[in-house]
């Protein structure tokens, strides 16, 4: 009476909710199985997508024909535009959603795909017949076929609560955990590893006094995360707030030491480095009377606000008390409190690129279950099994992304390669060619591709051709047009750069940092271009150097990779490698720059000192 499937994803969050609209959109029939159908996609920690790193991650799932970004837009109250004092391999977008309606869109998206089905149920077993998987059972009895199977079950495997000395059983707070899967498969040899992580207390608005807090608003000309939205224009949007915690608010937290779970041995997994609890923070950072937390509206038409950076495994008591003791929360009232949470995880090492495990054949994972932390994180490894499980029972080329194509590519990389052994989140810095891999420019390195597999729609298609012959036309303008002085001058006085003396060729004069490409194109008379179109001319002129040398770089670390390391090479040396980089270095002795560029701990920049170091 069931019917077969091509594909089934267990769990329908962040990673599961991508990979089922990814294997079904590219043509198979997809059945994707989760314990509660109103809690999809589910944004169980802060109501947030993106951030730095994150939010390129994001821009990289909506090019290849992903969700999370047009999810995002639709919910969206406030959007901000970060690090944009730095260089546009910094800046990274981040919006604020409205986390009911974030839901409520995942699911529609879902219920509109006709290779789609959706179940709620609970798996509590695998069928593997000769190392490859055949299906799943359920917990009400349905036994259900498949050629393949995607894990995702985020923090839901053997899921663990701890609020002070109270310990409940879930996956996150009014959800039960799940059992077995890890269980059964640790007789298949995959290593069976614990992490934690945790979330703040969800305050009552209405008990806060926001006066007494620094607003936070959003951009004045917000954006849109996908690439189909760009010219959608906001008006409105609801701000975040801004405070911090003082001596009184940590001595309040010390009084809850001894019944903490991190503390008193309760508690023994390791939790994220950098999103750690607040009684992490005043222990860790001792040197530091004060710690800024973000007060965060969890929607459009709520109270409920999240305390950004109040994360807390505390009695709830302490939580309260010490919460009373920040200015403007004097009077506040909780929802609920914060709580730590440990979870099984799998070594990603037992991975291949494609995210298919090296012992179970058709068997995927993806999402926190291979040890990353973030819906972002979450939903790039969902949408690539996604992919991948569809293309390979369909006896087509895995699809693999390098460290210089995307973000995504260096966060698959890294797991497979280097493994983890805390919760692993992207930043920046963790990717060699970041000049590359901008925010901007996700859809031109990856929409083809997106294109090539069949995952990216003609309108899609249609608006990045429509985009990238604007920006060539734009940037072949800058190089043909020139500008005469007594247009350009006086603007370049009020920017405190020189003066041009003759007629000069606008591209030449956008090269400086003080100019802007509006000033620029209104002195030619050509400002008809979209602020998207603008943007990504004004880099691809401003930064071509930096753009060149840096492929240039790729291409060559590509071949330095081969490079042999001295064996009684002394890494104490070398100042300008990081603690963590030095340590692992003299531990793990890697034998080629290709190893020791896998360590986990060494970074892009510990690895370019070595290359000098050996005159390279």
């Amino acid at each position: 009476m069931l019917p077969k499937y091509d594909v089934i994803v267990v769990g329908a969050g962040h990673a599961g909710s991508e990979a089922a609209m990814a294997a079904a959109n590219l043509g198979s029939r997809v059945l994707l199985i989760t314990m509660d159908l109103n809690k999809i996609a589910q944004m169980s920690c802060n109501p947030a997508i993106g951030g730095i790193a994150k939010g390129q991650i994001t821009r990289e799932i909506d090019a290849l024909g992903g969700y999370q970004a047009l999810v995002t837009d639709y919910s969206l109250i406030q959007y901000r535009m970060l690090n944009k004092s730095k260089g546009p391999a910094m800046w990274s977008p981040r919006a604020q959603s409205d986390r009911m309606l974030f839901s409520i869109k995942w699911r529609e998206y879902l219920e509109e795909n006709s290779n789609l089905d959706l179940f709620q149920d609970k798996v509590i077993d695998i069928f593997i017949e000769n190392d490859k998987v055949k299906g799943v059972k359920t917990q009400m009895g349905f036994e259900f076929e498949s050629k393949s199977v995607i894990l995702t079950n985020g923090t839901f495997l053997n899921g663990l609560m701890h609020i002070g000395n109270v310990q409940i059983k879930g996956g996150r707070a009014g959800d039960p955990a799940s059992s077995g899967i890890s269980e059964q498969l640790f007789k298949y040899n995959f290593k069976v590893e614990r992490l934690k992580t945790g979330t703040p207390a969800r305050l009552d608005g209405r008990t806060i006094d926001f006066s007494k807090m620094t607003e936070q608003p959003g951009d004045e000309n917000p954006g849109a995360f996908s690439y189909l939205n760009m010219q959608r224009k906001y008006e409105k949007q609801r701000s975040c707030y801004i405070v911090h915690t003082d001596q009184a608010v940590h001595d309040e937290l010390k009084t809850g030491f001894e019944a903490s779970p991190l503390f008193n041995g309760t508690i023994d997994s390791i939790g994220p480095r950098y999103c750690p609890s607040i009684e992490d923070k005043i222990v860790t950072f001792a040197d530091k009377d004060r710690h800024q937390l973000f007060l965060e509206p969890e929607g459009w038409d709520t109270v409920e606000y999240y305390i950004n950076g109040f994360s807390s495994s505390l009695p709830w008591d302490v939580q309260l008390r010490a919460l009373q003791k920040i200015p403007g929360l004097e009077n506040v009232k909780i929802f609920r409190p914060g709580y730590a949470i440990e979870y099984d995880y799998f070594d990603p090492t037992h991975l291949h690129h494609t995210l298919e495990t090296r012992f179970v054949e058709n068997l995927y994972f993806a999402g926190q279950l291979n040890g990353t932390t973030g819906y972002e994180e979450a939903a790039a490894q969902g949408l690539m099994a996604g992919i991948n499980a569809h293309r390979k029972i369909n006896n087509l080329p895995a699809f693999i992304l390098e460290r210089d194509q995307a973000y995504i590519g260096v966060l698959i990389d890294d797991l497979i390669t280097k493994g983890v052994n805390e919760p692993y989140r992207m930043f920046t810095s963790r990717a060699e060619y970041r000049i590359l891999l901008r925010q901007d420019n996700a859809d031109e390195r990856l929409t083809p591709l997106g294109k090539e597999i069949g995952l990216v729609t003609e309108e899609r298609w249609n608006k990045y051709e429509e985009k990238y012959s604007k920006i060539n036309k734009l940037v072949n303008l800058l190089s043909s047009s020139s500008v005469s002085p007594d247009v350009i001058n006086a603007y370049l006085r009020d920017q405190g750069t020189s003066e041009i003396k003759q007629k000069t060729k606008a591209s030449k004069i956008l090269l400086r940092p003080q100019v802007s490409i509006d000033k620029l194109l209104k002195a030619i008379n050509q400002n008809s271009f979209s602020d998207d179109v603008k943007e990504s001319a004004e880099i691809k002129v401003k930064y071509s150097g930096y753009i060149d040398r840096e492929r240039q770089s790729a291409e060559k670390l590509s071949r330095l990779g081969k490079i042999r390391i001295p064996e009684n090479i002394d890494y104490t040396q070398f100042s300008s490698i990081s603690t963590e980089g030095r340590q692992k270095l003299a531990k793990n002795r890697p034998k080629t720059i290709a190893e020791a560029s896998r360590i986990s701990g060494v970074s892009p920049a510990d690895i370019n000192v070595l290359l000098v170091f050996m005159g390279r």
